[in-house]
């Protein structure tokens, strides 16, 4: 039985409509949230590794009055891999470009996690935004962050899955003991109600991958690269939404990341790891607010 989400009534609050769009010649799924009027923000939103859409509507739901565009990316959630392609960061990236180009030209970039280095390369690469917004950004290899020992035991992982007879390899990819154990690792909340959400979010949405070789492909894209490559040459206004018990990148690495961009504001949140998103999404949309000067929501 699904938990119920602590920010349901928020979300239930802002319209949502699914729409498609055909991009680098194959579909990809969709969500606008929000009011669409010329007179008002759009933000086109990229999620992280292994989920969709559903993982940034906590903060959404703190965005009213926002317009809000969140895709799958290619070969997850609803979004079918690009036939014939490596899903590497040159897809990933010029595929960024062209929806962005084709659904909300000039919308401000935000990325989570994976979804920072892909709107980075974007950006870096040319896309057009007036601002870009990093939350939880990968600003150090990940192999050498303080969980660098179970990233390669990640990348094992992966690799065995990858290797193994598809149907064994695709089932231990997906296994349910995986998924939790992940989960639990990354949640840093005490809250019992939340910590529930957040590891019924992980078990519904972070086997929703196409097949084992997309993901094998998209997992060696985010260990292969960081922010830090990127940073120097994007000349928009960034805005860094850290976590100070983040394990995948520490913060003072976050730090030395803000340093690294010609105009940069770093907003770190406290008692809280790489699930921003889902453990506070008020302080990273209260953050979001003021660096577009947006008036604050009300309420929490």
């Amino acid at each position: 039985m699904p938990v119920a989400s602590p920010y349901a009534a928020r979300l239930g609050e802002i319209p949502v409509e699914r729409r498609e769009v055909t991009v680098l010649g194959s579909t990809t799924a969709y969500w606008a949230y929000g009011p669409d009027r010329e007179d008002v923000p759009t933000i086109i939103a990229v999620h992280g590794f292994r989920g969709e859409h559903h993982g940034l509507e906590p903060v959404i739901a703190y965005l009213p009055g926002v317009r809000v565009i969140s895709p799958d990316l290619p070969g997850f959630g609803e979004t079918p891999p690009v036939p014939g392609r490596e899903h590497d960061l040159g897809l990933y990236t010029g595929w960024l470009c062209e929806f962005a180009r084709t659904v909300a030209p000039g919308a401000i970039i935000l990325g989570h996690s994976f979804g920072s280095i892909v709107t980075s390369a974007a950006v870096a690469g040319g896309l057009e935004t007036p601002r870009l917004i990093l939350v939880n950004p990968i600003g150090a290899p990940a192999l050498e962050g303080p969980k660098g020992v179970l990233t390669r035991i990640a990348v094992l992982y992966y690799a065995l899955g990858a290797r193994l007879p598809e149907k064994l390899g695709t089932a231990l990819l997906r296994h349910p003991l995986t998924v939790r154990v992940t989960s639990v690792a990354m949640a840093k909340t005490r809250d019992a109600a939340l910590r529930r959400f957040i590891h019924d979010q992980h078990d519904t949405y972070f086997s929703r991958f196409a097949d084992r070789e997309v993901l094998h492909e998209a997992f060696i894209t985010s260990v292969s690269h960081d922010v830090r490559a990127f940073a120097g040459v994007i000349d928009v206004p960034t805005l860094l939404i850290a976590a100070q018990r983040d394990d995948i990148t520490p913060i003072d690495a976050e730090r030395r990341l803000a340093t690294m961009f010609p105009d940069s504001e770093l907003v770190e949140i406290a008692d809280v790891g790489h699930l921003i998103h889902y453990e506070a999404p008020a302080e990273a949309a209260g953050a979001i607010r003021r660096f577009l000067r947006l008036p604050a929501a009300r309420g929490r």
